[in-house]
């Protein structure tokens, strides 16, 4: 057998222009699949890291059924003592931050029009953290000291006209079932990743939220990781934490439907185009692999005349494509990685997707799985293009096989 590898090495280097013409198909699919996968990876990751950092966090703690029945009465889903939440979910190795929040709806008022709106109590500073992804088109963040400061949606400062510095008032139902009223003032204006969000949202500060909606509590504690890798593990430990607490929680995928079909087809699309370059280098590499074979029947049918078996020679053009399989994989990883580093030097501009506004820099992500699929899909299309071929000259009667010679 070692013998067999040693005649197929040599003959992969002797015939070095078809060897040539193999390895140039292999490494132009190789290092195709690997800057496809690379780009979709780094297309999952933004929307995932855009929905985490613009608005859900990693991790959602809330009372049960919340998530199920808090959209008609949120007053009786508020948390008894979130301070004493907050302290043992930070407590959790891995957790970077815990916010609370407490949402309402209303009608916000410009003095002229009336806008119906979906609303958050936040904590300014922590939530500025979490924000990476907000962009503020208009003004600034919230802070601390806005003690009845306003940020609102890209969109509903185009339904109001308003700009930072317009005063504005906020109508609501408090827990109670009473009607409270209070004015506050824009600091800016921002733009996440939905139009739809923008279109109703506001922020104000969780002190003002609650002093409009007399309470004290707060309905979510919204978790942030050092790493969004670790959300799985984190998750169960707060779920077995919290077990028996009366608390429910939810992971940023749960709570983001859009970005599990996101993923869904992206993963389909790229299965699709695996299974396309698959048949593209079968069909390029068989046609080489068919050339070089067949030059090469007086060659095989020589080695039958002088007693090697048809299973001898069917083995070593196997052992052949084998090798060149691994070289071309070998080779188009090594382009692949380059290629993808230098393209994620230098971005590539993205137009909005869809539902939203803003555009981002898109880059193509290294990825070990991909390569590890890009490199057998290689070495899979050399040895499977060479079979039939293979099967058909170790078969060739050796007079007809010596005849080609002639």
């Amino acid at each position: 057998m070692f013998g067999l590898f040693k005649l197929a090495i040599r003959n992969v280097f002797r015939h070095r222009g078809r060897t040539l013409m193999t390895l140039a198909s292999i490494v132009f699919g190789v290092a195709a699949l690997i800057l496809a996968g690379g780009f979709i990876e780094d297309t999952i990751v933004e929307t995932g890291e855009s929905m985490i950092r613009s608005n859900t966090g990693h991790l959602q703690v809330a009372r049960n059924g919340y998530w199920q029945y808090g959209a008609r009465n949120p007053e009786k889903y508020l948390m008894e003592n979130p301070q004493a939440l907050r302290r043992e979910l930070a407590a959790i190795p891995g957790v970077d931050d815990v916010m609370l929040r407490i949402s309402f709806s209303g009608l916000l008022g410009n003095g002229r029009t009336d806008w119906s709106i979906v609303g958050e109590g936040v904590e300014p500073a922590r939530e500025k953290r979490l924000a990476s992804y907000i962009t503020v088109i208009a003004g600034r963040h919230l802070a601390e000291s806005d003690s009845f400061g306003m940020m609102i949606g890209q969109g509903v400062a185009k339904a109001l006209k308003l700009k930072p510095g317009d005063p504005v008032t906020l109508l609501v139902s408090t827990a109670g079932g009473a009607t409270n009223l209070l004015e506050f003032q824009v600091t800016g204006v921002f733009q996440t990743f939905s139009n739809d969000y923008d279109a109703r949202a506001v922020r104000i500060p969780l002190i003002a939220a609650q002093e409009l909606l007399a309470t004290q509590g707060a309905q979510t504690a919204v978790v942030l990781l050092k790493n969004t890798g670790d959300t799985d593990r984190i998750a169960r430990l707060v779920h077995d934490k919290l077990s028996g607490h009366g608390y429910e929680m939810k992971t940023w995928v749960e709570l983001n439907t859009f970005y599990v079909q996101t993923v869904t087809l992206y993963r389909q699309q790229f299965g699709f185009l695996v299974v396309i370059i698959l048949a593209m280098l079968l069909m390029s590499v068989s046609n080489t692999v068919n050339m070089g074979i067949f030059e090469r029947a007086s060659e095989f049918g020589t080695m039958r005349a002088l007693g090697d078996r048809s299973s001898h020679v069917f083995s070593l053009v196997v052992i052949e494509s084998l090798w060149l399989g691994f070289l071309g994989a070998t080779m188009g990883v090594v382009v692949g990685v380059a290629l993808a580093k230098a393209i994620s030097i230098a971005g590539i501009p993205m137009p909005p997707p869809p539902n939203a506004d803003q555009g981002y820099i898109a880059h193509v992500l290294i990825v070990p799985k991909v390569i590890a699929l890009a490199f057998i899909v290689g070495v899979a299309a050399a040895v499977l293009a060479s079979l039939r071929p293979a099967r058909a000259i170790s078969r060739k009667p050796i007079a007809e096989a010596l005849r080609e010679g002639v």
